[in-house]
């Protein structure tokens, strides 16, 4: 098995791409330590002044490879973050110091939804699917979404998405605020390439002072729901929900969930 995130840097930004379009850029723990280390790398090098994070292929994330990420879980932890890493989502590490900029195509769910949330920017291309899919699989979101949704998007937008686990379209993303732009089919890195030269142009110092300050209100507002999840998301993985909602998930037939 190859990388599966690539690495480019170039005039102060670093491109990062998610590498396993086989699997439409579903999330296993190898790509996910990997991802940590390169937002690891981003922080450390002083040359980077903006991270863009795509995808390669035609999607930019099915989610979580539940399988390989859950099936283990309670024996392995949560804690996907490698020693030295950097959690994309920040949650269980500081968040990078440096504006990150997603740029996202065809489908993006679960994890790919909170890596917006815990991004600065996003654009998304006008064939993107999104959905916090995870109601719909026995568990609930671990990334960040719990809050955050609500922060970006007003409670009554985020608790439909959250609570029904419907997906929805690039259009309506903008509509109620998740990203900043939709652009044609295959022009979202070229579009967040722009920006995040726009934001390499400005005073480094500034921007990350700006950045800091800015995510205090956020901090603060989820440090308890941040304390709980562990322990909510424990409780789920060993219920017969979660095991109904990972054998739906295999066979692709409609899951029975009994609050067991």
């Amino acid at each position: 098995m190859g990388k599966l995130i690539l690495t480019s840097n170039k005039e102060n930004i670093l491109h990062i791409q998610i590498n396993r379009p086989e699997k439409m850029n579903a999330a296993n723990r190898k790509l996910l330590t990997e991802l940590s280390l390169a937002y690891a790398e981003a922080n450390q090098d002083d040359n980077v002044r903006v991270v863009v994070v795509s995808a390669v292929g035609n999607h930019f994330t099915a989610g979580l490879d539940l399988g390989d990420v859950l099936g283990t879980a309670p024996q392995s932890g949560l804690d996907l973050t490698p020693e030295g890493g950097i959690d994309p989502w920040g949650i269980t590490t500081a968040p990078i110091s440096k504006p990150v900029i997603v740029a996202v195509q065809g489908t993006c769910l679960t994890l790919g939804v909170e890596l917006i949330l815990a991004s600065e920017m996003a654009v998304a291309d006008e064939t993107t699917v999104f959905g916090q899919l995870e109601v719909t699989r026995g568990i609930m979101p671990f990334g960040g979404a719990t809050t955050r949704f609500a922060q970006r998007v007003g409670w009554a937008h985020a608790s439909r998405y959250l609570l029904t686990g419907e997906t929805f379209s690039a259009k309506e993303a903008y509509r109620i605020g998740l990203i900043n732009e939709v652009v044609p089919a295959g022009m979202q890195v070229d579009r967040a390439m722009e920006l995040a030269r726009l934001v390499s142009e400005q005073a480094p110092l500034a921007v990350e002072a700006t950045l800091r300050n800015a995510r205090v209100a956020r901090d603060s507002f989820e440090s308890e729901a941040i304390r709980q999840l562990p322990r909510e998301l424990e409780m789920l993985l060993k219920s017969k929900d979660f095991e109904e909602g990972i054998t739906s998930f295999a066979s692709r037939e409609k899951p029975e969930f009994k609050k067991l």
